[in-house]
């Protein structure tokens, strides 16, 4: 037996879109250009997945519009929606040094540098300046703690933790 594959949820059918069978997606990754290149998705529906031709996707506002072989009519569409589109985790793009994608990092252990645990990373905020994980176990409240280069000190992949150093101010809370 092999390693069981992960995969990776990169859209989600929100919609049908029109009356020939195509399916409004919203993306869910970082690289929405990837669309356009795939000719097969695997679809994710009531825990069943299936691999299905793609014969078009093309942008429309911020959805991506898929067109499935086989899939010619709304009401066949219709049995798409809240499908989720996926791909084999080894198949994610590779991201630049010291960054990270949401579900490698929800779920670490988080520690001080001088090792008192403060709990672990419940979520991630996404506030455009720059993300801020939210840190939940330790401490009566949750700990939002900014993702800067000055405060996460190690970022351990393997041990699932990440070694911080709390600015002035989060202290007083742990």
């Amino acid at each position: 037996m092999g390693a069981e594959v992960q995969y990776i949820t990169i859209g989600k059918i929100v919609n049908t879109h029109g009356h020939r069978g195509e399916v409004r997606v919203i993306p869910l990754t970082d690289f929405p250009e990837r669309f356009s290149a795939m000719d097969k998705a695997l679809v994710e529906l009531n825990g069943q997945i299936k691999l299905m031709n793609i014969e078009k996707t093309y942008p429309h506002k911020k959805f991506i519009i898929i067109k499935f072989a086989g899939i010619n009519d709304m009401n066949t569409a219709e049995t798409l929606k809240n499908a989720r589109l996926l791909i084999p985790r080894d198949e994610q793009m590779p991201l630049p040094e010291d960054t990270f994608y949401v579900f490698d990092i929800v779920g670490m252990e988080v520690f001080t540098d001088d090792r008192r645990y403060l709990g672990q990373v419940q979520d991630v905020l996404q506030t455009g300046a720059n993300d801020v994980f939210i840190v939940e176990g330790a401490t009566k409240r949750p700990l939002l703690i900014p993702a800067l280069k000055q405060v996460v000190r190690n970022v351990d992949m393997e041990q699932k933790e990440m070694t911080v150093c709390l600015p002035e101010g989060l202290e007083e809370l742990s």
